[in-house]
């Protein structure tokens, strides 16, 4: 999977979120938040570990009293994926995760008090190498910079982030990321373009409460695709009203449709017509449920007829081109002598595409593929 030439990387400072390196031209992290009672410590942990094995780089945690901050420490404890503790206000808070192995704090500096309290939390960031994320959102901006802006626009959004960035310098600490999200996808947008002129630290990307699983996913594509079609952000969040194991997936199909960062299957499959000779949309819908298990990165064509068909099965790792009773059956563009039958595709299907990702692995033929890496 290459990259299309016309993307070229914001260049951005390197800051490390765990083992997870952001920015400097390093892979686009993937990431999201648990929406369980964070002093429930087992079910914490439960959803931290199936976000990160959809694929998450890092998973953010809040943190906001310190009940939460002693829950915190068990889940670290229990936890391998890097976690960011969401904190606002309280800086004691922020003092208890570092001193409990948080791997960056979400802590807008400008928001936990006076110059001492403010100095205490990026020493300890500093003592631990711990980044912090400046993180500002349309909806709660400073009352004076609403009166001044009257409306929220990028230009607030950007004046909001460098308040909290200019006390991070004054301090001299440089390793952070900032995000300016909104729910508008345009503002979003704007703001983004303005703040990537106007520091060198990496960008934390998303379209903030985006909706449902539907929506949420059509905004987040297309205000992050714009941004990454640009080269900016480092890291990035899909907000869904949904289970956050989907907004990994959403993120990823992102990713993979730009040709930025690839993980798992590819799905090439037509709408069907009356042209199809087998039921196309319940046979991908059936092998994207059994196979969300596969990691390893592959293209596979499902198309109803001979017309197109072939076509995409010549440039994908495995396709299938339908046709009546059974289907042609390719594997890396080439056709194979037996057909499927078309009673019996999805098993036929699962058993084939899997028989390939373990000979892949086997001889790393396939690689997942970072397109970042070399951009």
């Amino acid at each position: 999977m290459s990259t299309p030439a016309n993307i070229t990387r914001r260049k951005s400072r390197r800051i490390y979120v765990g083992d997870v390196p952001i920015g400097d031209g390093a892979p686009i992290a993937v990431q999201s938040m648990t929406n369980t009672e964070t002093t429930d410590v087992a079910a914490t942990v439960a959803q931290i570990n199936a976000i990160a094995a959809a694929g998450a780089d890092i998973v953010r945690v809040s943190v906001p009293t310190m009940d939460a901050a002693e829950a915190f420490k068990q889940i670290k404890e229990q936890t391998q994926v890097p976690l960011v503790a969401d904190i606002h206000f309280d800086y004691r808070i922020a003092l208890k995760v570092a001193e409990y192995g948080v791997d960056c704090l979400r802590i807008n500096p400008g928001n936990i008090g006076n110059e001492t309290r403010i100095r205490a939390v990026v020493d300890a960031a500093r003592e631990r190498n711990i980044p912090i994320r400046i993180g500002v959102n349309a909806g709660s901006l400073e009352r004076d910079i609403q009166e001044k802006y009257g409306e929220p626009n990028g230009a607030a959004l950007v004046e909001s982030a460098m308040r909290h960035v200019n006390i991070l310098r004054d301090l001299d600490f440089h390793d952070f990321k900032v995000s300016v999200k909104a729910s508008d996808v345009f503002l979003a947008v704007e703001a983004y373009r303005l703040l990537a002129k106007e520091i060198e630290q990496p960008l934390h990307l998303g379209i903030t409460e985006a909706g449902g699983a539907r929506s949420g996913a059509v905004k987040s594509a297309v205000g992050l695709g714009m941004l990454l079609a640009e080269g900016i952000g480092d890291t990035m969040r899909v907000s869904l009203a949904a289970d956050p194991v989907e907004e990994i997936k959403v993120a990823f199909d992102i990713l993979k449709s730009l040709r930025i960062r690839s993980r798992g299957i590819n799905f090439i499959a037509c709408p069907s017509c009356s042209r199809q000779e087998f039921d196309v949309i319940g046979t991908v819908n059936a092998l994207e449920q059994r196979l969300e298990d596969i990691t390893t990165s592959l293209d596979v064509s499902i198309i109803g007829c001979v017309v197109n068909g072939p076509g995409e099965a010549n440039i994908s790792n495995i396709g299938l081109a339908g046709a009546k009773t059974r289907s042609g059956f390719y594997i890396d563009g080439e056709r194979q002598r037996e057909r499927l039958h078309n009673d019996d595709l999805v098993d036929q299907l699962e058993q084939r595409i899997r028989a390939y990702v373990a000979r892949v692995d086997e001889t790393n033929k396939i690689p997942v593929v970072d397109a970042t890496e070399t951009n």
